[in-house]
């Protein structure tokens, strides 16, 4: 029995620790608590790719080296071989940004002013483990030459590069993640795409469309391949029952209307 004692002094301590929320980690040691859903400052949580799964795209398709999970590599150089027949694309579109490390992605959250909150950097970039990057499906997009316009930047839209991104991707299982005014609050990025196959028995999709579920379901990308079906249920149909007849005054009326006829 003496054992128990000190299995009591603890017992405070456990309670706290199953009270306290679960933390994503910010920068310079600093953490914030998840959102009941799961979500960090409005992203959605997604776990790191392990290397063995992942290869590397061709080089001269990326800038940098850019290592995805190998299904959607394919797809990437076919959309990149048929961007190329478009004469305003040609040699132009490349993949910039691919899988990231959780240790990647804590530098590129990190990397803005110190003076921005987590919030602010949160509508940029995903915090460390809620960045569709990590799971080696997703995938940032640029042209070369940039022509003034900076990687990573809304003056993507006006490429003829973006404009036939949006126009074909999805025929290649490319959609984009954070279309305008998307309801997750992260800024628009036309230069970001995630990789869901183009169909759901496309080798690999299987997995990347369990991964990306709540995202697709809840704040929809657009283009969307096959888009998620919004199920609207069908209308209550609420039947009003006639009220029951007064047998006691028909009774009445036939009986005067009985008298009557004699």
């Amino acid at each position: 029995m003496a054992s128990v004692a000190p299995m009591r002094a603890l017992f405070p301590l456990i309670l706290l620790i199953a009270a306290t929320p679960a933390q994503a980690q910010l920068c310079n040691g600093n953490s914030i608590p998840l959102q009941p859903d799961g979500r960090a400052l409005g992203h959605l949580p997604y776990g790191d790719a392990a290397p063995g799964t992942l290869v590397t795209v061709p080089g001269d398709l990326a800038i940098n080296t850019c290592r995805l999970r190998p299904e959607a590599a394919a797809d990437l150089q076919r959309l990149i071989a048929a961007a190329a027949g478009d004469r305003a694309v040609e040699g132009r579109l490349y993949a910039f940004s691919c899988h990231r490390s959780l240790a990647y992605q804590q530098s590129t959250f990190c990397r803005t002013r110190e003076s921005d909150s987590g919030a602010d950097r949160a509508i940029s970039a995903a915090p460390p483990g809620h960045s569709e990057h990590a799971t080696g499906y997703a995938l940032d997009f640029t042209v070369r030459p940039a022509d003034g316009c900076p990687d990573a930047e809304a003056c993507m839209a006006a490429k003829p590069a973006f404009r036939w991104l949006a126009a074909n991707a999805p025929r290649f299982g490319f959609e984009m993640s954070f279309p305008a005014g998307n309801k997750q609050g992260v800024k628009w990025e036309p230069w970001h795409w995630r990789w869901v196959g183009t169909s759901a028995t496309a080798p690999g999709a299987a997995r990347a469309r369990f991964l990306f579920a709540r995202a697709r379901r809840d704040f929809a990308a657009n283009p969307a391949v096959d888009p998620v079906p919004v199920i609207v249920p069908p209308p209550v149909v609420r039947t009003i029952a006639p009220p029951p007849a007064d047998t006691g005054k028909r009774k009445k009326r036939q009986r005067r209307k009985n008298k009557a006829e004699r």
